[in-house]
């Protein structure tokens, strides 16, 4: 007697597609996410070299004109409409995190500050994105995933005291403010992207911020003027193009995708990077206490991408 096959119900082959869908989408995301930290973890070597020429207002906040000049020019070719108006106090955030707040600061913390110690310093930043993603976007991630945020943060404070001889330097609390405006810039801006997409956000924040900032730059530049050479210009160049605009379209894409808590910890990866970029291009020295927290901070960062999150 032949048998006869058994094929699945047909109810079950949606939700299959649906797991696969799920699957390759959370892939996309750390993809997004881990690219938008690549293009992140050259942003303190490529202030540094632009403050050779340039000063710390310039750096920090000219290169945000410069992308708000590119993000007009996207937005007007696509005929983009103004965001809702549900969206401008987020957006005003996400302005005031990363458009002033992290590049300004980062820069005056670097002008006193080895680019390899504050690199480390930023290692605070996805714990406390992470801390955004649970208040502001909804999620609950596991208990693991807090032991290994508070690891992270232990970690980096413990190097930065180490490091500045039993206290916190200038530079480092001009970093901290860096990370805290960044934390909030990344949270609002990883929420709005699921409205507005990644690339939205970035550049409409880009245009808010920009009558604010010719003042204190033009000023600036009139006070000091610029001295630059070619590697200020690359750095400055960098930081504008890329640190400030083409960075966030896949960084945000990948907060939206993958959830702002989760994603936001693969930028504990961003310290090693930064650091094998200022070793190379920089000629810092890398120490063995530099080194050994920047492997701490990575083996924080695989606990928590191994750690699963639920949706509140």
């Amino acid at each position: 007697m032949d048998t006869v096959p058994v094929r699945p119900a047909v109810s079950e082959q949606p939700e299959t597609m649906m797991v696969h869908r799920a699957g390759r989408d959370r892939n996309r995301a750390v993809w997004l996410g881990g690219l938008g930290v690549l293009c992140f973890s050259l942003t303190l070597p490529a202030t540094h070299l632009a403050e050779t020429g340039f000063g710390s207002v310039t750096v920090g906040l000219g290169r945000a004109l410069v992308a708000a000049v590119l993000a007009g020019i996207v937005l007007l070719v696509r005929h983009e409409r103004v965001p809702p108006r549900r969206t401008w106090a987020s957006l005003v955030c996400v302005a005031g995190g990363v458009v002033v707040g992290f590049p300004l600061f980062s820069a005056l913390a670097l002008e006193g500050t080895p680019v390899a110690h504050g690199a480390i310093i930023c290692g605070l930043l996805p714990a406390l994105t992470a801390v955004g993603g649970v208040l502001r976007g909804g999620e609950r991630p596991r208990m693991l995933f807090w032991f290994s945020c508070i690891a992270g943060m232990l970690a980096v404070l413990l190097f930065a005291i180490v490091q500045g001889g039993g206290h916190v330097q200038i530079g480092d609390v001009w970093m901290l403010a860096a990370v805290g405006a960044g934390a909030v810039g990344y949270t609002e801006g990883g929420r709005l992207a699921r409205e507005l997409g990644g690339w939205r956000v970035i550049c409409w924040a880009l245009l808010l911020a920009a009558p604010v900032l010719l003042l204190p730059v033009g000023w600036n530049l009139v006070q000091d003027g610029i001295h630059s050479n070619l590697l200020a210009w690359i750095g400055f160049a960098y930081v504008a193009l890329v640190s400030m605009f083409l960075g966030f379209f896949a960084w945000y894409a990948g907060l939206a995708r993958g959830g702002i808590a989760r994603i936001s910890q693969l930028q504990l990866l961003q310290p090693l990077l930064t650091i094998v970029w200022a070793t190379l291009l920089l000629g810092e020295h890398l120490t063995l206490l530099t080194g050994a927290s920047a492997l701490l901070v990575v083996l924080c960062v695989a606990i928590g991408q191994w750690s699963r999150l639920h949706r509140a």
